[in-house]
């Protein structure tokens, strides 16, 4: 079965490209959503965490988020330990969630897919790209934060021009092209890939 990574940078747009996908009846997995799930439900992963960052790190098999937070902000050691404990749990949860799926292809969709190492669970990688001032507007709608913390995080996240070269297919999220028309001929071309693959 042929696996699409799905990437690219706070506010460039991933999820609505993702449910458009999703529309044309393709499976889409969230990183991003799975990882919050998995640090509630994965017995190991939650040893793992209290191991690295203490019993407060989680009242019961709800992780502290606050204090999580606080630990790894700031200081790319503790963010690089948090992160080895949880990036593996989602691959192997994908490769699961992956054996259940019965369509021509999947997508993955993961923010940090070239940091995390994750796109090597796939057979290529689509970027998704937006002027800065537009991602910035997004977020700030979509979530409230100040424009202080947004160019934090993009800041933190690899440059989209580097993730744009790595792609394999870039889909510009601009407001100025069809977004829709280019996820159809994307998804065209998937189709007669996951056709070609044993």
């Amino acid at each position: 079965m042929l696996r699409v990574g799905i990437t690219g940078g706070i506010g460039s747009g991933k999820s609505t490209v993702c449910g458009i996908f999703a529309q044309l009846g393709i499976p889409v997995y969230a990183a991003d959503r799975e990882a919050k799930r998995l640090m509630r439900e994965d017995l190991a992963l939650i040893a793992s965490v209290k191991d690295a960052f203490g019993t407060e790190s989680y009242t019961g098999t709800e992780p502290n988020r606050q204090l999580l937070a606080n630990a790894v902000f700031g200081n790319p050691e503790k963010l690089a330990l948090l992160n080895n404990l949880v990036h593996p749990a989602v691959f192997r949860d994908f490769e699961r969630w992956c054996s259940f799926q019965h369509a021509p292809y999947v997508i993955k969709e993961a923010a940090i897919m070239f940091e995390s190492g994750s796109y090597r669970q796939v057979h290529e990688v689509v970027a998704v790209i937006a002027p800065l001032e537009l991602r910035i507007q997004r977020v700030m709608e979509r979530d409230g934060s100040s424009r202080e913390e947004i160019l934090k995080r993009i800041q933190a996240q690899m440059p989209q021009e580097e993730v744009a070269k790595r792609a394999q297919a870039v889909i510009n999220n601009d407001g100025t092209q069809s977004l829709i028309s280019q996820v159809i001929m994307l998804h065209r071309q998937f189709l007669e890939k996951s056709s070609t693959l044993p």
